[in-house]
């Protein structure tokens, strides 16, 4: 990198553009070594696999045409008619289901490193509200291929929206465009999916990778404290990103090889007017608030128990953002052990509920 630095289109461009920050990134930044440091990829990857989505999604973007009486043909013709748009489609929906896994991965290694903490704050709440885009476009790109499957889990989650308190009703009637999951309602999806969602996730995904930028590679608890003879370091570049360029590079062969022998079924044309087919599931990442909406009494005290549960997820997943903000009373308990239990607790819930749920 630094022969770029002094070739002439680089002197060019540093006249017009002062090149200095990037130089000064390219030629100092280190990351630490230690054993944790294999998280650091995570959140390359889950970037990775976010531009994977995009490049797919504007392939797929040529093609599709959303209409109740065009979304599935497209999805047809896509899967049947148009060189490799089967494989293009099926690393859409592979990929968008391993950009979650990994986002989620990502969140919760930060989270058991304590790298949320002073002066991460705003880092932290810039990537839980990622993961909420990202489940967001799982949610809204479901839809798009206006299949049985689909249409019903659509019906269901809207629903589920529908029953927060004061807003819910409008709510649901804004994400359906009316009162029931109609060709209305697979245009605002489409809208949302392309349109909105992206623009969101772009100023975001700036700003998440500005606060990354400024505050550098975060350092465990256990590697501070090393004398700074013990400290081992890396280069940014090359070392570094050529490690997570490997990453990328095997992410990418997997979504290939799920994509060729495991290809996603288009599934039958969603029909308003059919019943509802027997095992209607959301995507798995919505199965743990799904699972534990279903165990809930109909009625606790004077509420209905799905809006207490959903009222309280939605409080949880605030406190979540809000955690790096969390500060116990001095003597109270270990500060780093309640993250660390709090933490574990979440995760076997998530997990539980989520494996509880393919299982019933």
């Amino acid at each position: 990198m630094s022969n770029f630095f002094d070739s002439r289109v680089a002197r060019w461009l540093d006249d017009r553009l002062d090149l200095s920050p990037i130089k000064n990134l390219v030629e100092h930044k280190k990351v630490p070594i230690h054993h944790h440091t294999v998280w650091y990829y995570m959140g390359g990857v889950t970037l990775f696999l976010f531009l994977v989505q995009v490049f797919s999604g504007i392939l797929l973007l040529m093609y599709y045409r959303p209409g109740e009486n065009s979304a599935y043909e497209s999805m047809q013709f896509i899967t049947s008619k148009v060189h490799f748009g089967w494989l293009i489609r099926n690393i859409h929906a592979w990929g968008a289901n391993i950009m979650v896994l990994f986002a989620f991965i990502h969140m919760f290694s930060v989270f058991f490193t304590k790298a949320f903490k002073r002066p991460r704050e705003l880092t932290w709440a810039t990537g839980f509200i990622l993961l909420v885009l990202a489940m967001g476009f799982g949610f809204s790109g479901y839809l798009l291929p206006w299949n049985e499957l689909a249409f019903f889990a659509t019906k269901v989650g809207t629903d589920i929206a529908g029953v927060v308190p004061i807003i819910g009703e409008k709510l649901k009637i804004v994400l359906r465009g009316g009162d029931d999951v109609t060709g209305a309602t697979l245009s605002r999806f489409f809208g949302i999916h392309v349109a909105i969602l992206p623009a969101l996730t772009t100023v975001l995904l700036g700003l998440h990778l500005l606060f990354v930028q400024r505050q550098g590679m975060s350092e465990p608890e256990f590697f501070e404290e090393l004398p700074e003879a013990k400290k081992h370091y890396i280069p940014f570049f090359p070392d570094f990103v050529l490690r997570d360029a490997l990453l990328w590079l095997v992410v990418l062969i997997i979504i290939l090889s799920l994509a060729v022998f495991f290809p996603w079924e288009l599934g039958l044309k969603a029909d308003p007017l059919a019943s509802a087919p027997m095992g209607i599931r959301p995507e798995w990442y919505f199965m743990f608030m799904f699972q534990s909406l279903k165990f809930l009494p109909p009625h606790i005290l004077f509420f209905e128990g799905e809006t207490l549960g959903v009222l309280f997820f939605a409080v949880a997943g605030i406190f979540w953002m809000l955690i790096p903000f969390v500060k116990l009373q001095n003597g109270s308990i270990n500060e780093s052990k309640f993250f660390t239990y709090f933490g574990l607790a979440t995760l076997a819930f998530m997990l539980g509920m989520t494996i509880l749920g393919y299982l019933v």
